[in-house]
């Protein structure tokens, strides 16, 4: 096992992932950029370095700093958490060829499965279904005759795309010109890589995704599914597990399809396979992230398997000790991501004046808050994670409400009152939603 860890990343998760060090006596190390510096993960952690400035290319997504300062303080190994550099391949490999251990699957498969178009023909070949679509597209020209193939509406995006970025939808050949150009652009602008390509849009659906993790000695675990489809702009902001549209006998073929696709790529480490299901119950693969999930919590509780330090164990060698049957998937959990509202307006010198945080059996808010702190501007607007979990849904769904009602966070503005009123929606409590879900909400 590692004796010394560092954390290339801040806010709520490298608080996380401090706490799963200190549990399982590894020294932590925090990394930090000069606006951070008041942050409390520096102070939990066991030591600290400045990696550079305000600007995320200067500090967060600096891969020499962050090496430099491995090394200077005797790492064996580091966690890139989610965000900043956790998928990407050129750090992963600058880990390995620096002797220290990156923390997630190897380089070549987060490059792999971060090449969209490359991950859908692997799981072709594999036998998992995929959403009908094409290859890359190289011109407009080409695009239109797509398009006209797959029959509209169709999707078109970005071959190195996450977090909802270098998505267009296109109604009609009406709106693809302007559609592929700007899709193409921003891929270039967010990814370096402007490749695109086309997937027929379903709608309804439901975004699932399937919890797994793997070790080198070809040991998979299928930890339950999440339900993903409340989301704002592509980006979730509630999630849950169970679903409530998986029964016993669809939950095994989406199982199935994940471990198969977690074997076909020789996959190690934690990771999220995501689908679609349509309301045939017909269910398509759409990407694996190659990260720790920012909803991996809602997967802890009801699974009681710490994913983070399974990262860990299985980035030191360790087999899972558990089997597929080992798994024992009970009650329900929601996590509601709270958010500043406008981060760029509000975050400058915006500190907190008041901070309370919920409380109660088997209720969690993973956090970077603290009262004084000062919100600062230069990276996401997420501020932290209420997690509840219960025996049915209804009493979780009842928690969740109670938990918001009590969080207080003054001096910034956020979305609490929005993720109330998501949790008293018709459709959010008989389960009957999909991922139009905030649009049709006015």
């Amino acid at each position: 096992m590692f004796s010394k860890i560092l954390i290339a990343n801040r806010g709520e998760v490298a608080v996380r992932i401090i706490r799963a060090c200190k549990e399982m006596g590894i020294i932590s190390v925090a990394v930090y950029s000069e606006a951070d510096k008041e942050s409390i993960h520096i102070s939990m952690a066991d030591e600290c370095v400045c990696v550079g400035g305000a600007l995320s290319k200067d500090s967060y997504l600096n891969q020499q700093a962050i090496i430099t300062a491995a090394q200077l303080h005797g790492c064996e190994a580091i966690h890139p958490g989610y965000g900043f550099l956790a998928e990407n391949a050129q750090f992963a490999n600058l880990c390995k060829e620096n002797g220290i251990v990156f923390i997630g699957p190897p380089a070549e498969l987060i490059a792999q499965m971060g090449d969209k178009d490359a991950a859908r023909r692997m799981m072709q070949k594999a036998d998992v279904p995929v959403v009908p679509g094409s290859d890359l597209i190289e011109s407009y020209e080409a695009a239109v005759q797509e398009a006209a193939r797959i029959g509209y509406p169709i999707l078109i995006k970005a071959k190195a795309g996450g977090g909802g970025r270098g998505i267009r939808l296109v109604e009609s050949e009406d709106e693809l010109e302007n559609a592929f150009l700007t899709a193409t652009a921003e891929a270039k602008s967010a990814f370096g890589d402007g490749s695109v390509y086309m997937e027929k849009y379903l709608s309804p659906v439901k975004h699932i995704e399937v919890q797994v993790l793997a070790d080198e000695y070809g040991n998979v675990l299928a930890l339950g599914e999440r339900e993903c489809s409340i989301q704002l702009k592509n980006q979730k902001i509630l999630e849950e597990s169970p679903s409530t549209a998986i029964d016993a006998a669809l939950r095994e073929k989406l199982f199935s399809y994940a471990i198969k696709a977690v074997k076909a790529v020789k996959y190690t480490n934690a990771g999220t396979i995501e689908f679609l299901l349509d309301t045939e119950n017909n269910i398509y693969f759409m990407e694996m992230n190659t990260r720790l999930q920012v909803e991996h919590p809602v997967t802890e509780m009801i699974t009681g398997i710490d994913i983070v330090k399974w990262q860990i164990r299985i980035a030191a060698g360790v087999a899972l000790s558990y089997k597929q049957s080992d798994i024992r998937i009970g009650g329900c959990a929601i996590e509601c991501r709270i958010n500043a509202s406008s981060m760029q307006a509000e975050g400058t010198g915006k500190g907190i004046e008041f901070f309370h945080v919920p409380g109660g059996p088997a209720v969690r808010f993973d956090t970077f808050l603290y009262q004084g702190y000062k919100i600062v501007p230069f990276y996401d607007s997420l501020l932290g994670k209420v997690i509840v979990y219960a025996k049915t849904r209804e009493e979780a769904i009842r928690k969740m409400q109670a938990a918001l009602c009590e969080l207080v966070i003054e001096g910034v503005e956020t979305n609490i009152v929005q993720q109330t009123d998501i949790l008293s929606e018709e459709a959010f409590k008989t389960g009957q939603y999909y991922t139009n879900f905030m649009e049709n909400r006015g």
